[in-house]
């Protein structure tokens, strides 16, 4: 297993994680539950870690699409510069977590899990599109201006529009 397959693997790790400790976070907040606030914040942490591995291999699974026809640096760029901004916000959401859990094992105060839940949404908005302009790069059904395409002899299902 090379880094790019590492890539592929862990991807959807700091994307769906983030959403997790979010619905997470935002449960303990309103139940105010520490125990699932401090889970919450150890979702992030492992989340953050991850956003540094999935960045850490993109290069080398960059180098490997390249290579395949139909695959652009047009459709590389955007990701790998989102998933930069998305690694630095998924780095300081992770470390205001470990700062949660490190400092206050006691109690984290309710402006902490605040301050962590706007950085979970800024940070998961971040995620989710990085992983959009991603996924373009391999599905070329989600890139804008797609279009279905039949092949000879085939007959597309009419499609409502109401």
């Amino acid at each position: 297993m090379d880094a790019a397959h590492i890539h592929l693997l862990l991807n959807h790790v700091p994307v769906l994680g983030t959403f997790f400790g979010l619905a997470l976070l935002a449960y303990a907040l309103l139940r105010r539950q520490q125990d699932v606030l401090k889970a919450a914040l150890g979702v992030f942490v492992v989340t953050g870690l991850a956003a540094g591995v999935v960045y850490l291999t993109g290069e080398s699974a960059e180098e490997l699409v390249e290579e395949m026809a139909g695959i652009t640096e047009a459709l590389i760029e955007p990701h790998e510069e989102s998933a930069l901004v998305a690694l630095v916000l998924a780095g300081v959401l992770g470390l205001a977590a470990l700062v949660g859990l490190l400092f206050f094992r006691r109690g984290v105060p309710g402006w902490l899990g605040s301050a962590v839940l706007v950085l979970a949404l800024v940070a998961g908005g971040a995620m989710a599109w990085t992983a959009n302009l991603g996924g373009r790069i391999n599905h070329p059904e989600i890139r804008p201006g797609a279009t279905v395409q039949t092949l000879p002899g085939e007959v597309q299902a009419p499609h409502d529009d109401d």
